[in-house]
């Protein structure tokens, strides 16, 4: 399919009877996974209008803030990638300007779509990573295959995590439901975020980090509407990825661009715990035993597979089988 617009984006798309998909240019955002019968897309939205990270400048665009985060937030849609940074740049990283979660968030993406698979492919520059992602659909399933490419003849360590976001209306304070294959978890700051449920609380509810079941080849999490009979879910191999990451936020942001109006929950599954600067993911080395990150060799690649599903169901249960299944 031909490229289109999408909230005033570059895009792609692919559907068939039971999803639509929609693929961001710039940045490489899954805007989209929207069940076709409700027309619910459980991904988050901003309340704010986005626009092409390409084009953003922090003198004419202040809506968005003014720190590393502003250009990622200019652009940011529904699941979005952090490659090879999982959270903020050092104080010197963003004055040579790094944003929040690396590159591959806010850059141009090659990106072609036909006979419902999308392909894109990005080159980053800075960390001298190429970035490759095939996106197919398979009923109400949509499958992604990764690859991470090492341009350097440096062994790399790298953050690696899936930034999925859900949003209004299908998140909605204290009614959505969560369940996820975590044997161990710890928060960040003052206040865990409650895995089963979106807090009812009028404030952020901070960050916890989840240990994926390491006994469990496949990890999993799922979030159920109960107001919507809809789910969704993504799974993947727990040695891939054996972190889940859990934030939300609730209104309590008042600076530009959240101005006080945001819902949203993010459900982040990767291979650090903890989103922080690459010298803080080093030093920590690991949490549990288990890595905080993954080392990518001079000149190799590293490839993943993992899958998403969005389907009608009367109960969280249901969906929780089909993850497993």
């Amino acid at each position: 399919m031909a490229e289109f617009t999408y909230r005033g984006r570059r895009a792609h798309q692919i559907e068939n009877e039971w999803l639509r998909v929609v693929m961001t240019v710039e940045g490489g955002h899954i805007a989209e996974i929207t069940h076709r019968m409700t027309g619910i897309n459980p991904l988050w939205a901003p309340p704010w209008p986005t626009m092409e990270p390409s084009k953003w400048d922090r003198l004419k665009n202040p809506g968005y803030g003014d720190d590393a985060e502003s250009k990622l937030l200019s652009g940011i849609l529904g699941h979005n990638l952090c490659l090879d940074l999982f959270g903020a740049p050092s104080k010197e990283e963003a004055a040579a300007g790094m944003t929040v979660h690396g590159e591959a968030s806010v850059l141009p993406y090659e990106v072609r779509s036909r006979d419902g698979m999308i392909e894109a492919s990005v080159v980053m520059p800075q960390a001298h990573l190429k970035f490759s992602r095939v996106v197919t659909l398979d009923r109400d399933k949509v499958r992604f295959r990764e690859t991470v490419e090492n341009l350097s003849a440096w062994d790399r360590p790298i953050a690696w995590t899936q930034h999925v976001t859900l949003g209004p209306p299908f998140l909605e304070n204290g009614v959505t439901e969560f369940r996820a294959t975590s044997v161990k978890n710890q928060a960040l700051g003052n206040r865990p975020v409650e895995l089963e449920r979106f807090s009812k609380a009028a404030e952020s509810g901070g960050f916890s980090t989840h240990l994926m079941d390491p006994a469990a080849e496949w990890a999993w999490f799922v979030a159920f509407s109960a107001h919507y009979k809809l789910a969704l879910g993504y799974v993947w191999k727990q040695q891939d990825f054996p972190w889940l990451g859990t934030w939300e936020e609730n209104r309590a942001r008042k600076v530009a661009p959240w101005n006080g109006r945001t819902l949203t929950r993010g459900m982040e599954f990767g291979a650090s715990p903890v989103p922080e600067s690459r010298r803080k993911m080093i030093e920590r080395g690991s949490l549990f035993g288990v890595p905080a990150y993954r080392w990518l060799p001079a000149r190799g690649t590293a490839s993943v597979s993992y899958w998403a599903f969005c389907r009608a169901t009367e109960e969280i249960e249901s969906a929780v089988a089909y993850a497993k299944g």
